[in-house]
């Protein structure tokens, strides 16, 4: 029914701050491999958060090389 939902226009919907999003992913990724430094005895946790990290900033590097190939907008 078109009638429930809101009339928007094309602004409205703007995706977010791009440049923020990445800082917080690259911090997030340091604060991970941060925490390799701690007081646990085994290496899983070690590789959980090695794992976290490259995939936060693959993420961040590959929106990175799409949108300057311009594949994404």
């Amino acid at each position: 029914m078109a009638g429930s939902e809101p009339v928007t226009s094309p602004d409205q919907r703007k995706p977010g701050h791009r440049k923020a999003g990445q800082i917080g992913a690259v911090v997030t990724a340091l604060a991970l491999l941060a925490m390799i430094c701690g007081n646990h005895e085994g290496r899983v946790e070690d590789i959980w958060l090695i794992a976290g990290a490259v995939i936060l900033l693959s993420i961040v590097i590959g929106d990175v090389v799409l949108r300057r190939n311009g594949l994404r907008s």
